[in-house]
Parts: C-alpha cells; structure tokens; sequence
C-alpha cells in the first residue's frame, strides 16, 4: 500500500515560487487501477515523479507498505525503486545502441549484476514482440517501441507500474493494444498507475483522480475494489547499498559496446595516449639503451681502475720547462708505482694513435695502442682466438699485434688472421691474436682497434719516448682513493714537481667515479626525455575529459534512464570510468606496440643502442590507466550526481 500525506512541491522560476504540489494526500491500495488526469500544469506530472521516486517532495510524508521513504538518500531511493517500481514512459526511452533483449534486461543489470537475455525474451514474447527480440528500436514501429518499455518495467518483478502517457503517442490501434495489456498486468495483482489526457481513457480504470493546481480536485472509484483490497504484499523490500564485481565487469562489456558504437570519437580519444605511452615508452628504451651502452664500455676498461694522465705546468724551479709544456710519464714510472705502491696488483702503460693499415689490396684507417701484457687482465682483453704478447716480447720491440673484430671482417675479409702479415703505417707486423667482441655504437665501435707492445708503439710507430696513460689497478675497490693519493704523491716527487705548479702536474682518474657520473647524468635524462613525453600523456589524459564531458552532455536522458531503472551513484560513476579507463588502457596497449616499433626503426636506421624492458612497459600501461581514472572521474562523478528527474527532461 502506498500513501501519501500532506504532500508538497515547489520550483523556483526566477523570482516566483510555483507550487507544483500542495497538501496532496492520497493513499493506494494494492492491485488497484488509477488514472491521474488534470491540465497541463496541473501537478499530475509532478505528482507520478514523486510517486516513482523520481522525484523528492520537499515536506509531507510518504510510506510504501509501512516503509517512510521521502527521506531516503538517493541511493537508497534508487535500490527502491527497481524492487518496487516498473516505469513505461511516453517516449518509451529505450537505448539506441542496445536491441529489444538487451533494453529489457537492463535493469536487471542494477539488481541482479548481470543481464539475464532468456528471462527477457520471455517478456518480450509475452507482450507479443517474439519475431523483434534483436532488433534495434529505430527498426520498431512506436507501438512496439512501447511494448519493449512495458517488459522493461516488468523485468524486475515489479509491485507498481507507473505510466506517463503511454498511449500519447500512438494511433488508436496499438494505444488499445497498450491499454489492454496494462489491464492485464493489473489483472494478474500489479499495480497500475497511469498518467492521461484522454477521458477516454481515464474511464476505463478503476479509479480516477483529477488534479488542478497542483491539488486533488475530484478522487473517483469507478469500479470496486476487490483483489487488491484484499492483497498484502510479501515481498521484502531492502534499501541496502551494496558493491558487487559483477557490476564492475558487467559495466566493462557494456563500456567496450558504448564506445564501440562511436568509433571516430574514441580512436580519436585513444590518439592522446597512444602518442604519449608510445613516446614515454620510447624516451625510456632510448635512455635505457644508452645507459647500457656506457655500463658496457666501462666494463669493458676494467674494475677497480685508476688512469693516470700527465697535465700541464708553468715550468719546473725557474725555467726548466717552458710555460704551456706538459709533464711526461714514463714506463719507468709504471714500474716504480708498482713496486713502491703495494695496494697496486698491476699497472698497464700505454700510448694511442690513428694509423693506416693495409693488407694484400685492403687498406683501413684505426686506433692503434700500445699496452703492455698486464692489459689483457686488466680490460678483459683476453683473445678469443690466437694469444696476448707477453713482457719479454714487449722488452724486445717485437713486431706482433693482436686486432679486432672489425678488423677481421673489413681487412682479413672474415677468415682467420692468425699468422698473417700486414702493414701498420708501412711497417709489418704479425697477427697473432683476435680480441673478444665488444660492441660498437653509434659514437664508438669497440672492435676498431688493434693492440701492439708498447715499446713497439713507441719507437717503431710513434717515434716518443714518453708514454700517454698508465693504467693501475688496484687489489679492492675500498682502496682506490688511498691508491690515487699514493701515486699522485710518487709522482709529483718523482718528477721534482714545485708546490706551486702541483695541482695541474698529473690527473689521475677514478673510472668507477667516472661510471656513476655518467650512469647519474643517463639517468637525469632518461627522466628528462620522459617528462617531456609525459605531457603527451597528460595532452591525452584531457583530450579525454573533454570527450567524456561531451559524452555525458549527450547521453544525460539515458543517464536519467539508467537511474529511473534502478542505477546508483555508483553504478553511473563505474560506467563512466570504465569506458574512460578501456580508452586509456586500450590507447596504451596501442602505444606500446608503436614503440616497440619506433625502437625497432631507431636502432636499424640512426644505429642507437635502446632497451625496452618490462617494468617500463608496466609502468607505463599503468600510468594510462591511471590517466584514465584521473580524467574521467570528473566526468564520472559530474553524470553520477544528476538528479534523476532532471536528466530525463533534459533536451
């Protein structure tokens, strides 16, 4: 039983109060049939939204089976209704995008979680639409429009059926067909309240009420009650707001359906964040690829690495240097910090050079070094083929070399130069060893080398005396300093350096300080490059917005659809994120495979090192759905907070 006391209802319309209920109280008994007629303004609009719970009277009270509910949150008011209450509106209002079945079900969505298309057809046939349960409402004449909106308000069981002008606009024909399936549901014990302008119409309920200025004018029995009199309802009505998962994927698939039937709009929302994923993924493959290709190369030179550089000075004690010269090292200095150094385990000196190599017809420009045998040890430098010169060898000056990689394929021509004789600025030499494979990039190629006994660099190819480098390595890494301290002492002493020119006499290196500096500087631009990328992301993330906001614009009457049929808050605000989080995370799947792509092209065409690893990948994923949720949820929550009432009379 439904009942009304004391009723009221304003508006305000500018400056003036227009008063759309006053004092109304009514009471209906279950089973009945009532028609509500009046004028136009006459409140009987007004009247079935409050009934409906459409709609909140602003004082009185209002009771369904015992149950106040004119004070109930609008979640509350929404789980109410789709238990208690099946809507036939008089435009029928039933999706475009979705078939007979799927409009039937939809409420079933809101209660149950999930679309129940079987018990739907069974609606559908028993309101005579059996031959049209897959067919679109712009494939359905308007009366049968009307039968879809009739089994929607019955999919949930409902107690009550209330009607606006269900009949308004069809012919004569299908408006008696509608009317006398009407007389039915109330037959089988369903309550049916309609909204009308015809008397003709009116007269064939049980009970006729006419409104004038926002009041009851007449309330007329014109035929007797006698099943719904007698009828109490027993099924339990709950208000409980609950959250369920099901929701949750059932409002992705109807997401993906939704944007599926606008397709230019949401590739052209996905754009955004394909570029930005894409563009972050690739800023961080190329970052990554750098930093590997720098750890790679300091690996390469050693572990627990000092490298000792002469520098410059003004003169020595007067004028024993000219202003401008530089300090020279010698091997002799090698030799000494070695044996006066005992944190040291060994020392390499060495010089380089570009020289001009030839072989039978081949001739080939390359670095030339001129290292000693602890060089091997110390670099990993140990051929892969062949042997490493020993120091007897390098006492001697002999004529012997050991060469890359590259080497090998562009002047050997890809066989075996163990043996072989070539030339090194016109002086011959004998191969007797290859060098592992290092690796080149677009700056450096590693295998374009060749190493020979220092001695040999010195006299037979350079002409000096001096040497440029002495690599030390040192026993432990927690010894360096102390070792860097110790030879800058040993040869500033050696070397009779006056303390007034010290600071710029020798440099000495540490090469791990210098691997974190450039692993520091890789990293900052890494993040650097991926900032930048980033607002593509953020380009993207409101390009959504934007779209998302036109798209609640548009679909306000269906939002007040969805509520009328039972959607909380919740169920509006999970749709709408939803859809926003697929073209997110959607665009991002794109995104990833386009840079997967673009560091394909990247490495093949300009030869830069790049890396896409998986935490990159992920991260970025995550951060478009992230962008997703972000910028849809003001979307979301502005289409979630519509008055239901308010959304359906939007135009």
């Amino acid at each position: 039983m439904l009942e009304l006391k004391n009723i009221q209802k304003k508006y305000q319309m500018g400056d003036n109060v227009i008063h759309a209920l006053q004092n109304v109280t009514l009471t209906i008994h279950d089973g009945d049939f009532i028609a509500i007629m009046g004028a136009s303004g006459s409140g009987k609009s007004t009247l079935m939204n409050v009934m409906g719970l459409l709609d909140v009277p602003d004082e009185g009270s209002y009771t369904i089976n015992g149950k106040e509910v004119s004070k109930l949150t609008e979640d509350e008011l929404a789980v109410f209704r789709r238990e208690v209450i099946g809507f036939i509106f008089q435009q029928s209002n039933l999706l475009p995008r979705m078939s007979a079945l799927e409009n039937v079900a939809l409420p079933l969505l809101y209660s149950k979680g999930k679309i129940d298309v079987e018990y739907a057809a069974t609606l559908l046939k028993r309101v005579g639409l059996g031959e049209r349960l897959i067919h679109h409402p712009n494939e359905m004449s308007g009366g049968q429009q009307q039968r879809v909106a009739i089994a929607r308000s019955l999919v949930n069981r409902p107690l009550m059926i209330l009607a606006d002008e269900p009949t308004g606009n069809l012919d004569s024909v299908n408006g008696k067909e509608i009317l006398n399936i009407l007389k039915e549901l109330n037959d089988s014990g369903i309550t049916v309240v309609i909204v009308t302008h015809e008397d003709a119409i009116g007269r064939q309920a049980k009970r006729l009420i006419r409104m004038h200025d926002g009041g009851v004018l007449s309330d007329e029995r014109l035929v007797p009650l006698t099943f719904g009199a007698e009828k109490k309802a027993t099924q339990e009505i709950s208000t409980t707001v609950g959250f369920q998962i099901a929701h949750v994927v059932e409002h992705f698939f109807q997401g993906v359906k939704t944007l599926a039937a606008n397709k230019i709009r949401t590739g052209l929302s996905m754009l955004g964040i394909l570029i930005g994923v894409g563009a972050v993924v690739t800023m961080i493959a190329i970052g990554r690829g750098a930093q590997k290709a720098i750890e790679e190369q300091l690996s390469s030179l050693g572990t627990n690495l000092l490298n000792v550089r002469a520098g410059a000075v003004r003169g020595f004690g007067g004028a024993m240097v000219q202003a401008g010269a530089t300090t020279r090292l010698t091997v002799e200095d090698a030799q000494v910090i070695k044996e006066k150094i005992p944190e040291v385990k060994a020392v390499a000196p060495n010089v380089t050079g570009r020289a001009q190599v030839t072989y039978l017809n081949k001739n080939w420009n390359t670095s030339v070094m001129g290292v000693s045998a602890a060089w091997a040890s110390m670099h990993a430098d140990t051929p892969t083929v062949g042997r490493f010169f020993t120091d007897v060898e390098n006492k001697k000056r002999l004529r012997i070399a050991i060469v890359g990689a590259t080497l090998v394929r562009e002047v050997f021509g890809g066989q075996s130069p163990i043996g072989e004789m070539f030339k090194i600025n016109k002086v011959s030499f004998q191969v007797i060893g290859v060098l592992p494979e290092k690796g080149a990039n677009a700056f450096n190629d590693q295998d374009d080398r060749i190493l020979v006994p220092v001695t040999t660099a010195m006299r037979r190819l350079y002409g000096k005396d001096y040497i440029d480098n002495i690599d030390i390595e040192v026993n432990s890494p927690e010894q360096t300093s102390v070792v860097q301290d110790q030879t800058l002492e040993l040869l500033l002493s050696r070397h009779r350096v006056p303390i007034s020119q010290r600071q710029d006499a020798f440099r000495v290196r540490n090469l791990a300080e210098i691997q974190a500096a450039l692993t520091a500087s890789t990293q900052v631009m890494t993040l650097l490059l991926s900032a930048i990328a980033a607002i593509s992301l953020l380009v993207g993330g409101i390009g959504i917005m934007n779209i998302m906001l036109v798209s609640v614009t548009e679909r306000t009457r269906e939002i007040g659809l969805r509520k009328a049929v039972g959607a909380r808050r919740l169920d509006i605000l999970s749709q709408f994120i939803v859809e926003a989080v697929v073209i997110s995370a959607v665009g991002g799947v794109f995104g990833i495979a386009l840079a997967w792509l673009a560091t394909v092209l990247i490495s093949e065409i300009a030869g830069w090192a790049t890396s896409i690893t998986l935490d990159s990948v992920l991260l970025s994923f995550v951060f478009s759905a992230s962008i997703g949720i972000i910028f849809g949820l003001y979307p979301a929550r502005k289409a979630s907070r519509l008055a239901p009432i308010d959304a359906l009379r939007h135009e």
